[in-house]
């Protein structure tokens, strides 16, 4: 929560448009559905806020979702801004580095959206594979396994 002011910065309708969720209309709606979310039962998985290390500055977030399952799920968004120079491979890598190493996870599901080709390229990079698909109100995805070894 102490990283909501810069998260909340980085959101646009863009960014929003392969998301399953609509952005907030304001700072206090992006803090009460955090909270809403850390408050949730079964609470199981990380958000980790992206920063560039020369100057901090806020990127977007990674996520790993339903992390007591065998193979957790991986998420990303960047902000606009910082399109095209690998932050978001860069931050799943790490993700799945970590949790490799920290929950012994050896494989991990990505869902990217059909149209969304930079994060299908990210999982196609980590070797990840189509084993299915999903439909939600706003976009139809393809799911990929990432294997992983630590």
């Amino acid at each position: 929560m102490a990283d909501a002011d810069d998260v909340f910065g980085c959101i646009t309708p863009a960014i929003a448009k392969f998301m399953p969720w609509e952005p907030p209309q304001s700072l206090n709606e992006y803090k009460a559905r955090r909270e809403k979310m850390l408050q949730g039962k079964g609470h199981n998985n990380f958000s980790f806020v992206i920063r560039r290390l020369d100057n901090m500055e806020c990127l977007g977030l990674a996520a790993l979702d339903d992390v007591d399952a065998s193979s957790p799920e991986l998420g990303v968004w960047i902000k606009e801004a910082a399109h095209g120079h690998g932050y978001g491979r860069e931050a799943v890598r790490a993700v799945a580095e970590w949790a490799s190493k920290a929950l012994g996870k050896e494989s991990f599901i990505y869902p990217a959206a059909v149209q969304n080709i930079p994060s299908r390229r990210i999982a196609e990079a980590l070797h990840g594979e189509i084993i299915g698909s999903r439909t939600n109100p706003k976009y139809d995805s393809v799911v990929y396994k990432i294997p992983w070894r630590a």
